[in-house]
């Protein structure tokens, strides 16, 4: 009897541990947009560490030392003449895919430095770029403050009439 009675409560215990289903939360919709978006973030920021920091350092003493404008000063240009962000994009990518000196905006730039060197880009790269400066306090120099109020005077007025006038 007491060998029916533990193969009973045997059988009910393992009976009811396999009725247990464990809830496993799925992981919300908004998390893995999150996990996307920091990790195109983390992409697009390598892409311009590696594709665009060469030329345009962050890492210079001074704006002599320089040999293109530091690209918080090219998105403080285009963010001057295009104000959304598709429009921004679209400039960055056009520019860096076929550089020319009647389509530049920074034409004090050009005047220092010359036009820049056309070079091949996949334009996926030249989006992901344009998108992260768009959307990121770029790094700056640290004499970029500093000579940007002595040039400018904050204001960003360039040297070249706005397009279309």
């Amino acid at each position: 009897m007491k060998l029916y009675i533990l193969t009973i409560l045997a059988v009910f215990f393992i009976l009811s541990s396999c009725n247990r289903t464990k809830e496993v939360s799925k992981p919300k919709k908004e998390s893995i947009a999150l996990i996307d978006s920091k990790i195109i973030q983390s992409e697009s920021y390598l892409l311009l560490k590696n594709k665009c920091y060469a030329c345009h350092s962050v890492k210079s003493k001074s704006h002599d030392e320089i040999i293109a404008p530091p690209m918080v000063a090219v998105k403080r240009r285009y963010q001057m003449n295009y104000n959304n962000r598709e429009d921004f994009i679209n400039a960055i990518v056009n520019w860096a895919k076929d550089p020319k000196e009647e389509n530049a905006l920074m034409f004090g730039a050009v005047q220092q430095f010359k036009v820049m060197p056309k070079q091949q880009f996949y334009e996926e790269d030249l989006e992901l770029i344009a998108a992260y400066m768009y959307d990121n306090e770029i790094e700056r120099p640290e004499w970029f403050e500093t000579h940007f109020q002595k040039e400018h005077g904050g204001q960003g007025k360039g040297r070249r009439r706005k397009r279309g006038m």
